[in-house]
């Protein structure tokens, strides 16, 4: 799931809150993109007490990055909630979040 925050004192910059639900069994998630160069290990999620997950970032607006949730170090997650889904050049499609 997605929730954006448009910045009022930096309108370049929007915060963008990225969630994993607890339907998804994880011990470790990273969220992987084009905001990090797709490296599967710099940008960790917190596990909250529900179990789900979550990480927010500051995003440049007027931009779409397309995106992925690492879990468990093995598999991909979409966002069932992205803005939209773009075909990735291996297996199935990425979730892109525009702001």
């Amino acid at each position: 799931m997605l929730d954006k925050k448009y910045l009022k004192t930096r309108k370049d910059e929007c915060k963008v809150t990225f969630s994993l639900p607890t339907a998804v069994q994880a011990e470790s998630v990273h969220l992987v993109g084009d905001f990090n160069d797709w490296d599967e290990q710099s940008t960790p999620m917190k596990k909250q007490k529900d179990g789900s997950f979550k990480v927010t970032l500051n995003l440049k607006t007027g931009r779409e990055y397309q995106f992925r949730y690492l879990v468990n170090g093995s598999e991909w997650h979409n966002d069932w909630q992205a803005d939209k889904y773009m075909p990735n050049p291996y297996i199935g499609d990425n979730s892109v979040v525009v702001v």
